[in-house]
């Protein structure tokens, strides 16, 4: 910022702005932006109508709903019910893994631990990523979704 407005003369200002008043996902980034202070352009983000990060959508608007109001996609879903894939389901043993796992970690005064949310939350930053080791995003499909009837999940990433 010294540099800008000092060595290059730019009138600068920044804000810190999450992106969860847009979108189901907690991202905060830093927003410069800059003119040159002999443009005469004056800039503030108050003449911006910025999203409430309090009140933005939750994961269930972009979740398929599995119920048959939406439509199958085919990388993401199987059968014309539009279920998710097994493919991104986690198997109830990898799933048990990973709940031992992060307890052993606890226990030890770590901080290893899978991000598991629901459809009524918003996620933390997404990573572009997936291998169904714990570091992804994991969706909370609730009781019955899986063959023992234990809460199953399936990734978001």
């Amino acid at each position: 910022m010294d540099t800008l407005r000092n060595k290059l003369e730019y009138d600068v200002v920044a804000k810190v702005i999450d992106a969860k008043g847009y979108v189901p996902q907690h991202r905060e980034r830093i927003f410069i932006v800059g003119f040159r202070r002999d443009l005469g352009v004056k800039f503030s983000f108050n003449d911006f109508d910025m999203a409430d990060p309090f009140n933005g959508p939750k994961l269930k608007t972009i979740l398929h709903p599995e119920d048959g109001s939406e439509g199958p996609d085919k990388h993401y879903t199987i059968n014309n019910f539009g279920s998710v894939s097994d493919r991104y389901v986690l198997t109830d043993h990898l799933w048990q893994y990973l709940q031992n796992y992060a307890a052993k970690h606890k226990a030890a005064g770590n901080g290893f631990g899978f991000g598991l949310v629901g459809p009524d939350d918003v996620a933390r930053t997404l990573s572009a990523r997936y291998y169904k080791d714990g570091s992804e995003i994991l969706i909370d499909r609730g009781p019955g979704k899986s063959h023992a009837g234990s809460r199953r999940a399936s990734a978001l990433a």
